[in-house]
């Protein structure tokens, strides 16, 4: 569980990332997931885009993704998901 302080420090940092994953129509599936842990084993911290025709709302997308990739969830501002998750091979983030 992330504190608070390291939520601020971790929003910093995403805050110049581009989204890297979609949620489209389609959903939170698998295959999504599967891309998503293999993508944040390397980045360690990511975003993920909703878009507009997605029939769910990112506030109830975010902490679906979080739980199903094993990433703590750091934000959800409008669209976009903030993931985070240390990385056992890449560590390149310190928290405070």
């Amino acid at each position: 569980m992330l504190t608070g302080k390291q939520k601020r420090y971790l929003r910093s940092l995403a805050h110049h990332l581009d989204p890297i994953f979609q949620v489209g129509k389609g959903g939170v599936n698998d295959h999504l997931i599967r891309h998503i842990e293999e993508a944040i084993e390397t980045r360690e911290l990511l975003k993920v885009s909703v878009l507009n025709n997605s029939l769910e709302e990112a506030r109830e997308i975010g902490p679906e993704l979080a739980e199903k990739s094993g990433c703590e969830l750091v934000q959800v501002i409008g669209k976009t998901i903030v993931l985070y998750k240390e990385s056992k091979d890449h560590k390149t983030i310190e928290l405070p």
